[in-house]
């Protein structure tokens, strides 16, 4: 396991909301995509989830758009019987590594094929193979779900030297920040605040669409959507908790009160959203 999903895993031992971007929001983020996909996408979804028992995973099912979402995240710990990871090869593909202080560029991992970047296109290609197993195909389709969400966590495409932020100390609540890290707030407890807040869920984020603004969101492709959520992560994330300046040499404490988490809330909607239409987008593109 890397280092950074090894502290990533550490801070999901954390106290932690019944619902996070963990569950709820990529859940979300897949309803959001199902109710938006055309019929005929919907049909070859449902055809691909009954092959769910063919992943040889039970205790993490994919029978559901909702299952599907975060059975990448589920099955990280499933070992074989040689007692290895039996998806350790895509531990790395839940995130990039780009340093919000610097220029945007692709990380070194994605020239390997190896970041969230180069898996998403890659998994793209696996569900749009008519000719591959329906397993394998199901397999991709839980990734690509799984990663259009995890792409627009912006921690997950934005860092500064400090594992997205899972090294950045900060307080939420009642929680000093010593427990706590600014992954893992954007993860989980600002993540269930803002998906939870009136009016809650998938069809309450859907319903603040205004005319003509699902199509201007769906534009663009993976490597924009990856530097839109790393600039994302510098000017809003990080920004947030450093008092505006994330790049501040010595770097202040972390800092987030009740004031800043409500600002961010519709900007955290926002990015479900986004996730959830461009996610609609790539899956009829895919199985259109």
């Amino acid at each position: 396991m890397s280092k950074r999903r090894f502290v990533a895993f550490a801070c999901a031992l954390l106290p932690s909301p019944a619902f996070a971007w963990w569950e709820y929001g990529h859940q979300t983020t897949a309803e959001i995509a199902y109710a938006r996909i055309k019929p005929a996408t919907r049909t070859k979804i449902k055809a691909l989830l009954r092959h769910s028992v063919e992943l040889d995973t039970p205790s993490c099912p994919a029978r559901t758009i909702k299952q599907a979402s975060v059975w990448p995240d589920c099955v990280k710990p499933l070992k074989d019987t040689e007692g290895k990871y039996r998806f350790g090869y895509a531990y790395n593909w839940h995130f990039q590594n780009v340093d919000i202080c610097k220029p945007f560029a692709p990380s070194p991992a994605f020239e390997k094929g190896d970041d969230i970047l180069a898996a998403i296109p890659a998994q793209v290609a696996i569900l749009h193979n008519r000719k591959a197993k329906p397993v394998d195909r199901l397999r991709a389709l839980a990734f690509v779900v799984h990663f259009m969400g995890d792409l627009h966590q912006p921690l997950h495409v934005g860092e500064h030297d400090d594992l997205g932020a899972n090294k950045v100390h900060a307080p939420y609540g009642l929680f000093d920040g010593k427990r706590t890290n600014l992954h893992s707030i954007w993860d989980g407890w600002l993540a269930e605040r803002a998906i939870s807040s009136p009016p809650p869920g998938a069809r309450g984020i859907l319903s603040g669409l205004k005319a003509g603004e699902a199509t201007q969101l769906r534009k663009g492709d993976v490597r924009q959507w990856a530097e839109e959520g790393w600039a994302f992560s510098r000017d809003v994330a990080y920004a947030s908790a450093f008092h505006g300046d994330p790049c501040a040499t010595p770097q202040p404490p972390a800092s987030l009160d009740n004031a800043t988490i409500e600002r961010l809330i519709p900007a955290v909607r926002k990015q479900i959203l986004k996730g959830g239409l461009r996610l609609a987008r790539v899956l009829d593109k895919a199985l259109g």
